[in-house]
């Protein structure tokens, strides 16, 4: 490379990575440039993007460098900034949004409305799969010196996107959870549980490799392979009764229903796996036994700054679930490890992330 460019990724949508160089970008107003120290992979990234380019129009892939889970240190400052200094670590949340919406103003950029500001790193403007990355000023979370940048890049679309759903359905030490799903979002559930209070953490899964990372490193007291007598296993687990608390991880069919009737009368349940189907009966499954669901997309800024206090204090490191770290050079293989599901989390890591 020549002074002033850097090196790149990008999802052509065959199920490859294009690396390319590239101007290193220059901050304006309001702006910040990052040097990038660690950038893991989403799921939403392989299923939309990375095998193909699902989404369509504004809110489709742009051809932007890829990766919407960044944590770096600012290195430039542009004109305008309040807040943020060189030096600073933190992490960027994942949607830049107009600012001025009711949503944005409540924090949640994910869900602004303005189809002209709303762009998702990664998705409509350059994300964090380089080794710099532009980033509004508003969109950032100061990273405690406690938690590193790996900790820090799993916090705003995995950790956060799951404290999000467990705020919304309550977790303390009187419930039995359920988690469908043991990807990266489920074992962040499990994590997250633990330090909630949570009594007895049951997971279902498919993938061998997923359900080893969560009994070794004791996410979950019961690890159930997925089938069609899960319900029941549960309920053998329970006493009978089933789980005070459910969380739908995997956006699997089954593994939906399993977590609606798998969950006790009055309890609640909260979908976090995007994409699929589900199939149930209202009366029986929901409304007779007066059980609540949730949906629950991604998380607010004040949320994710609550949440890296939290993490901070229980000395929870979420990037524990990490099982592969990659330099930028290989992240051709970082995505296809992902896409292959038999590993945790994957991150492409820079400096001191990959030692």
């Amino acid at each position: 490379m020549t002074p002033g460019t850097m090196t790149a990724a990008f999802l052509p949508g065959n199920s490859t990575v294009e690396m390319r160089t590239v101007s290193v970008p220059e901050p304006g107003h309001g702006e910040v440039l990052l040097r990038v120290k660690a950038s893991t992979i989403c799921g939403s990234d392989i299923r939309c993007i990375y095998h193909e380019h699902l989404g369509k129009g504004p809110e489709g892939y742009q051809g932007v460098i890829a990766g919407h889970e960044p944590c770096g240190q600012i290195v430039t400052v542009g004109e305008g900034c309040r807040r943020f200094k060189v030096g600073d670590r933190v992490i960027v949340y994942h949607i830049s949004g107009c600012g001025v919406c009711n949503d944005c103003r409540r924090g949640y950029m994910i869900s602004c409305t303005s189809e002209k500001y709303r762009r998702a790193y990664g998705w409509q403007r350059d994300g964090g799969m380089a080794e710099f990355m532009i980033a509004e000023e508003k969109d950032l979370i100061a990273l405690p010196d406690e938690l590193s940048y790996a900790d820090g890049a799993q916090v705003a679309c995995g950790f956060g996107t799951v404290y999000e759903g467990l705020e919304k359905i309550g977790i303390s030490g009187n419930h039995a959870v359920l988690i469908t799903g043991l990807g990266p979002v489920g074992l962040a559930t499990g994590a997250l549980c633990r330090k909630l209070g949570a009594q007895k953490i049951i997971g279902i899964d498919v993938v061998p490799e997923r359900m080893k990372i969560a009994r070794d490193l004791g996410l979950c007291d019961e690890v159930l392979k997925s089938g069609p007598d899960n319900v029941a296993e549960v309920k053998r687990l329970t006493g009978g009764m089933g789980v005070e608390r459910a969380v739908e991880c995997s956006a699997n069919d089954a593994a939906r229903a399993t977590a609606i009737r798998a969950t006790r009368k009055w309890g609640r349940i909260v979908f976090l796996g995007e994409g699929g189907r589900v199939e149930f009966n209202p009366s029986p499954d929901l409304i007779h036994d007066q059980k609540t669901l949730y949906g629950s997309w991604v998380t607010s800024t004040w949320l994710m700054e609550e949440l890296v206090e939290r993490l901070a204090r229980w000395n929870l490191h979420s990037a524990d679930i990490i099982t592969h770290r990659f330099p930028l050079e290989r992240a051709g293989d970082a995505y296809a490890l992902m896409a292959s599901g038999k590993c945790g989390k994957v991150a492409v890591c820079a400096d001191e992330e990959l030692k």
